[in-house]
């Protein structure tokens, strides 16, 4: 036999078995069987998984601080928060702690006296802004005249620290929230409706505990019409400087921003968040549309929240507003901006308090010498 007779054999083996699995006459064309084997109907009749968005709640529980975050900034929380909902909106309550346990020296340039910064929020501000290796400047102004009423219930969330852009993308927020719900209505898709109800719910609870928490109280003796320069020192050799009246000085850096919750707040901020826990499973019961829907709003928030708190370039605290005063300057090190601020201010006692410079470099001539006597002592307001 021939290796063309071979050769022969061989494909007419593989086309009698082609034609035997599709159950094809011997007859047919190959280029027939072939056609056949590639689009026969066994290829089309498998079945897929279809799409499930059962365990969309998910989500809810994400743990992200932007809406801490967001509290901190504004220095509270109003009744048009109650729109915003994204991932980690049971979480509000933790706004306390956005500062990670810092608690920043802090001297008065002024007095010479040395305490600490106790406001959680105004920490996290400072930390934000600061950078490593220079001298932030900020200045404190009083907004209390120009936020009453209905502002200071619904809108003091949007300040004149916010560029254009974040107060377009946090308005945008509280419409998508609006227009998610039409769209449920007219889906009559009622369990997605259901669920974003109790979101918003669990969201208004929250801003209802917010505004009870960070009622202005204690912040030192009041000392009208003095102007205060305070020198903060910051982890990672941030340095950041804040100018502006004493009082309002006071209101931003001492005393209690949130008080400790009571047992009451406690058991309500808990049953808030058992309300999200249940809407995981609540949203499963949801249409897909819905489900989907449910998932582009929290994700669409969530990114508006995160690029509003980005924007925004203010802090707000008990009707002040921080705000950066003038461009960054570098230092080469610590002791050149000590040298600096000494000059200007014409006194180091509080420089030696901060331990920037050794008691032995004090000059005796700078500072009252009821200051310049202790110089390791710390007082506090």
């Amino acid at each position: 036999m021939t290796c063309h007779q071979r050769h022969t054999n061989q494909i007419s083996s593989v086309l009698s078995l082609i034609s035997s699995l599709l159950h094809c006459p011997l007859d047919s064309s190959p280029l027939l069987v072939i056609t056949e084997s590639v689009f026969h109907p066994i290829m089309f009749t498998s079945t897929f998984p279809t799409m499930s968005l059962d365990l969309v709640g998910i989500i809810f529980l994400a743990d992200l601080s932007l809406i801490a975050q967001r509290t901190a900034l504004t220095g509270g929380s109003t009744f048009l928060d109650t729109f915003i909902l994204c991932p980690g909106l049971h979480r509000q309550q933790d706004a306390a702690n956005v500062h990670r346990g810092e608690y920043p020296a802090v001297a008065a340039m002024t007095t010479g006296y040395v305490f600490r910064v106790e406001n959680p929020a105004t920490v996290n501000f400072l930390q934000r802004v600061g950078h490593t290796g220079q001298l932030t400047t900020l200045s404190v102004t009083n907004t209390r005249k120009t936020r009453k009423g209905w502002r200071s219930h619904f809108m003091s969330s949007i300040d004149s620290s916010m560029s254009l852009g974040a107060v377009a993308a946090y308005l945008l927020a509280v419409s998508s929230t609006i227009a998610v719900s039409y769209l449920l209505v007219l889906t009559e898709d009622w369990w997605g409706l259901l669920v974003l109800t109790v979101l918003m719910f669990t969201r208004f609870i929250n801003v209802l505990l917010i505004r009870s928490r960070s009622r202005v109280g204690w912040s030192g003796a009041s000392e009208p019409g003095v102007v205060g320069d305070l020198l903060v020192l910051l982890s990672q050799d941030r340095w950041v400087r804040i100018r502006g009246y004493v009082d309002d000085l006071k209101a931003v850096t001492s005393g209690e921003w949130l008080h400790d919750m009571t047992w009451v707040e406690s058991a309500i901020s808990g049953f808030t968040t058992l309300l999200v826990y249940l809407n995981v499973a609540l949203a499963s019961n949801a249409k897909l549309s819905g489900q989907v829907m449910l998932l582009l709003l929290f994700v669409g928030t969530g990114g508006l929240l995160g690029l509003v708190n980005m924007l925004t370039q203010g802090l707000q605290m008990h009707g002040n507003l921080i705000t950066v005063d003038i461009p960054r300057r570098k230092y080469r090190r610590r002791l050149d901006l000590v040298e600096a601020l000494i000059c200007e201010t014409g006194r180091d006692d509080w420089a030696v308090r901060l331990g920037m410079i050794n008691p032995s470099q004090a000059s005796a001539t700078k500072g009252s010498s009821a200051g310049n006597a202790a110089f390791n002592e710390t007082l506090t307001m």
